[in-house]
């Protein structure tokens, strides 16, 4: 889970940093669509415990952020913030990615949970799902330039925090009822 939207916020190598995210969410969704599959195949009870683990986990996710909302009270000033080198940036992003349980459970749980629905359609489903994390990815580093004045507010993040919680809650919910 690379941090394009901060990189994007303080315009320091975010194209870099939205490849990085992008492309290591490309491998992940690709070996999580595929491996999950042949564990189910193999392990059917797999399945229906991994919605329910995923759901937990964004339930979990959803109560952070309403409780980040609740209790933080911090901006971001782009100003203040001191200029790192591309190589180190690029470390950090790979390190916040590839060292993070959570991007497993979402790419390799979460979304191979749902690729079992489209049996016929794995291709698709996967290049659909890429496609997505990079117009995601780029989209926020890119589109977070424009908040900059915003996210200089402590308001702004507590209303961002609130909106990521209300919209895991539905994911959640919307997990399990599948």
């Amino acid at each position: 889970m690379c941090n394009s939207p901060k990189q994007g916020i303080k315009k320091q190598h975010v194209f870099l940093v939205c490849l990085l995210c992008a492309a290591s969410d490309a491998i992940l969704i690709s070996l999580g669509v595929s491996g999950f599959a042949a564990v189910v195949d193999r392990y059917p009870w797999v399945e229906p415990l991994s919605k329910i683990g995923g759901a937990v986990f964004l339930y979990v996710y959803a109560f952070k952020s309403f409780y980040s909302a609740y209790v933080n009270n911090h901006g971001l000033d782009p100003a203040t913030q001191t200029s790192v080198s591309a190589f180190k940036t690029a470390m950090i992003c790979l390190a916040f990615t590839w060292l993070n349980p959570h991007v497993y459970l979402d790419t390799f749980v979460l979304l191979g949970s749902i690729s079992t629905q489209f049996t016929g359609s794995k291709l698709e489903f996967t290049l659909g799902a890429v496609i997505a994390s990079f117009v995601f990815f780029f989209s926020l580093g890119y589109g977070a330039r424009m908040l900059t004045p915003i996210f200089h507010k402590p308001i702004s993040w507590k209303i961002l925090e609130a909106f990521v919680g209300i919209l895991m809650l539905v994911l959640a919910t919307s997990l399990i009822m599948a």
